[in-house]
């Protein structure tokens, strides 16, 4: 008798794991790059935006449409950076339990992944979530250096209506090409391809899910494998024994599906949330049919979850009141979309912000927002966000003279056309659908975050000529001659000294900064604060000096200023 009761247990436990035979649908809600929006409110106007509250009232009516237990919750990372509610609880109020964690789990989130910019947050604060939220937060390739096992959780099984669902989580696998050693230590980050498929191999033969969730912190990229940030793609034709991709990073809202797997980005900023629903047959205990949709929900600001309001309400007035705090004042609007057109006096107070800090000769800076405004007057520290919305460091690293021309010119051809005739684009844009709303708005084909511009110089651009040529640089501000095989001290982002953007590898040819790094400074936020602190404000003609930060500009401008005129009213009409 002894013999056959271990097996006899393996047998039962076997057949209590096995779903019931019968129907299931199952629903996948995700959402990505949230970027601290965890509050509808701007703090400073009556203005509302998408947010968390939003989520909560979409999950809760979904699950009491479908059923709780049919209903599943996943984020793909960015979570921990971008809104000043996110800010204050990461370096503010280190103490109080994070607010995203506790609304994670107020929401009902089965797992989180982490994205680059909560690694960007530091050790102190993501092991700090990481130790008091119970919602599972997921990076399988985020290995330990020591042990190689993973620093945080690598996958998650959820049982919801009987049935079995896989959820592995992966980070960006280019975190260490941004971001300064020091955020990171003690990890190393894997390249998605071919890791993940190791990982679904393994979560499938130890686990035998009935439904495989991979989430990624990886933009949807173009699938032929050249972009290391932007997997996204190359995960969903690769995959084998997987449902669902999730992917994240580039905000892009897009919707891949095939008979046997789909990919859901849901943009950025809780604007929309992805809907993934999957149709099981199972017969005999096993799975038999499989059907599958995805789709993006459009999100209407109006639909918050009023209970979550109350129950968060004293968080809320903690972080207006730091968002409020007056730090100084402004002398002249700051408007983003000034730095598209030539030097503006947004850009000019990035790069005084550079270019003071030892012993930067020449700073590079772009716009961080495509359209983004401080009115002059009294600045409160929410305003802060708007001229920076990232925590990045300042970087000073050595740069040859060719090496600067050199990124300037992949810069730039991000950013401007070679104009041959009259009614040619100067500017980069296209007339193309919004995913939101499928109606076509111009925008710029690139990112505007990767059009630096340079300070510390003073140069040309001249639109009529091609990639490679357009370039000229006549000296330093101070009026020294310029030398291409000089070495010189460029203030540069952690993001863009590690990689961001690619300018610096595909642009200047520098594949490793970090034998090139002269110093380190902190946050630039935090440089804008204390020039606050120093100067008491921001006065147009102390940022727009050309003995320090120089001149450049757009040239001919014959040709430069119709072409111009036409392309900014295209974009901002």
């Amino acid at each position: 008798m002894k013999k056959y009761f271990l097996p006899l247990i393996v047998v039962l436990a076997a057949s209590c794991c096995r779903p019931k035979d019968g129907e299931y649908v199952l629903h996948l809600l995700t959402t990505n790059d949230v970027h601290g929006r965890y509050f509808d409110s701007t703090y400073v106007s009556d203005k509302t935006l998408p947010s968390l509250q939003n989520v909560a009232w979409y999950a809760d009516s979904l699950r009491s449409a479908a059923g709780k237990e049919n209903v599943i919750l996943i984020d793909a990372g960015d979570f921990l950076q971008g809104d000043n509610a996110a800010y204050y609880y990461n370096f503010v109020d280190p103490v109080s339990e994070h607010l995203f964690s506790r609304m994670a789990e107020y929401i009902g989130y089965d797992a989180v992944v982490a994205g680059n910019h909560d690694i960007e947050t530091g050790h102190p604060v993501y092991d700090r979530l990481t130790a008091s939220m119970d919602v599972p937060l997921l990076a399988a390739n985020a290995v330990r250096t020591d042990s190689r096992r993973p620093y945080f959780q690598d996958y998650v099984c959820l049982k919801k209506g009987g049935l079995k669902i896989a959820v592995i989580g992966f980070t960006n696998p280019n975190i260490k090409g941004w971001l300064s050693p020091e955020i990171w230590e003690g990890m190393d980050f894997l390249s998605l391809i071919p890791f993940a498929q190791q990982q679904v191999d393994m979560v499938r033969r130890k686990e035998n899910p009935d439904v495989v969730i991979v989430a990624a912190h990886a933009g949807t990229g173009n699938g032929d494998g050249s972009q290391l940030e932007n997997q996204g793609m190359d995960l969903f034709r690769s995959l084998r024994g997987v449902d669902f991709v999730v992917c994240a990073h580039d905000h892009r809202p897009v919707v891949h599906k095939t008979d046997s797997i789909c990919l859901i980005n849901s943009g950025s900023h809780c604007a929309n949330l992805g809907h993934g629903i999957v149709s099981l047959s199972v017969r005999d205990g096993k799975v038999t049919a499989k059907k599958l949709d995805a789709s993006l929900l459009p999100v209407n600001k109006d639909k918050v979850d009023r209970r979550m309001q109350a129950h968060f309400h004293d968080d809320y007035l903690a972080v207006k009141k730091f968002t409020l705090k007056e730090v100084g004042s402004l002398d002249v609007d700051l408007d983003t979309r000034d730095a598209y057109a030539g030097m503006s006096d947004y850009l000019n107070l990035l790069h005084t912000l550079s270019l003071s800090c030892s012993p930067a000769q020449i700073s590079f800076a772009a716009p961080l927002k495509f359209n983004a405004s401080v009115q002059k007057g009294t600045l409160v520290y929410n305003d802060l966000f708007t001229i920076y919305p990232y925590e990045n460091q300042l970087f000073v690293i050595s740069m040859t003279g060719k090496e600067i021309k050199d990124y300037l010119e992949y810069s730039y051809d991000l950013w401007i056309n070679t104009v041959s005739r009259p009614g040619d684009h100067v500017l980069k844009i296209v007339n193309a659908p919004d995913p939101r709303t499928a109606q076509k708005n111009w925008s710029f084909v690139n990112r505007p975050y990767n059009f630096d511009s340079a300070a510390g110089v003073n140069y040309t651009v001249d639109v009529t000529k091609p990639f490679g040529s357009r370039i000229s640089i006549e000296s330093l501000a101070d009026g020294t001659p310029f030398d291409m095989s000089a070495s010189y001290n460029v203030a540069i982002t952690s993001y863009r000294a590690n990689g961001g953007g690619g300018i610096m590898n595909k642009g200047a040819g520098v594949a490793e900064t970090g034998n090139r790094v002269v110093a380190y400074h902190k946050e630039i936020r935090s440089i804008l604060y204390d020039y606050l602190l120093t100067h008491g404000t921001i006065d147009p003609a102390a940022i727009g000096d050309p003995e320090k930060i120089g001149q450049w500009k757009f040239i001919p401008e014959s040709v430069v200023s119709p072409a111009m005129e036409r392309d900014m009213s295209l974009l901002f009409p």
